[in-house]
């Protein structure tokens, strides 16, 4: 079968496993990225250095492995230059703005409003990526969006929260930038294979963040360690060059919409990492805050994607 004056459509039992491939490796993808924040928590080095030496270990191990000329052939596609660069832009500013709503506020308070971001993307995705939201995200983000509060009630009720309106408008603005990445990146995704798009993704990130990175260095006196290397080395391997390449590809695969449910599971593994790395302990709060995350990943898994399943076959013409 195919569509009039198109290319065929794939037969529905192919588009289904490759969402279910696309869901797993997003799922996975989140699962390594929520190590982040502990392995920041191991080094003493400002963030950007650490964003810098990251994203540029990312791009050569990507690059070694996959850059060909078929590489730069992708990116010189029209249109692909131009959102290449509005990626590079939300993601490092994104990047920055969530670790100044980190300084300016509190994790709680940076965390909340920049996961408000699936709102953002359910109603912009089907004007931007023609991506029919269906009807089940709304409340597999209502059910992981409470589970978040959850996970980040201690903080809030543990002490004095720091509530500060820039910090607030800062860590809105991280969010809105979080959301024009993603959606940027579901576009490119059609486009450009994941190793290439994350390759030079990685290398004009830490280009934009070196300036910052070398101000903060050199102007605070600050000697990088070995640990610091380290750090950086499994950050850039593991968490960008492993997991960013997966998720790319997932992202390739299923609803961006559905991704941005997923993400969810970033903050809810960050605190396992925290226990197995800097021993903090795990409170109930934690699991019941899970329970929820996971269950709206299944929610918007299992009923989302038969929801999609059911547009396609829509679509699909008869005979």
């Amino acid at each position: 079968m195919s569509r009039r004056g198109g290319a065929p459509l794939p037969p529905a039992g192919a588009a289904s496993a490759g969402r279910a491939k696309g869901y797993a490796l997003v799922v996975v993808s989140y699962l390594v990225m929520g190590s982040i924040g502990a392995l920041v928590d191991l080094s003493r080095a400002p963030e950007s250095m650490l964003l810098v030496l990251r994203m540029g270990t990312a791009g050569l191990v990507l690059g070694v492995l996959f850059t060909r000329r078929a590489s730069l052939r992708e990116l010189r596609q029209p249109g692909v230059p131009v959102r290449l660069a509005a990626m590079v832009f939300f993601d490092a500013g994104g990047l920055l703005l969530f670790f100044t709503a980190l300084r300016l506020t509190t994790v709680a308070i940076a965390m909340f409003l920049l996961f408000m971001s699936p709102i953002w993307v359910a109603m912009l995705a089907p004007r931007l990526l023609r991506q029919r939201t269906d009807p089940w995200v709304y409340p597999a983000f209502a059910i992981a969006f409470v589970g978040l509060v959850i996970i980040l009630l201690p903080e809030v009720t543990g002490g004095v929260v720091h509530i500060s309106a820039v910090g607030i408008a800062v860590a809105l603005c991280a969010g809105f930038f979080y959301t024009g990445f993603l959606l940027t990146m579901g576009s490119l995704t059609k486009l450009v294979r994941s190793s290439t798009l994350v390759t030079f993704e990685s290398f004009l990130d830490a280009l934009v963040l070196l300036p910052l990175a070398l101000w903060q260095v050199i102007g605070g006196g600050y000697h990088l360690t070995g640990r610091d290397f380290l750090v950086a080395g499994i950050l850039g391997v593991v968490c960008t060059a492993f997991a960013y390449t997966i998720w790319t590809e997932g992202v390739r695969l299923v609803p961006v919409t559905h991704v941005s449910i997923l993400g969810y599971l970033e903050p809810l593994s960050a605190p396992l990492y925290a226990l197995l790395l800097l021993g903090e302990r795990l409170s109930r709060w934690t699991f019941l805050g899970g329970a929820l995350i996971i269950g709206a990943g299944i929610l918007v898994v299992t009923r989302g994607g038969s929801r999609v399943s059911e547009l396609e076959a829509a679509a699909e013409p008869p005979g």
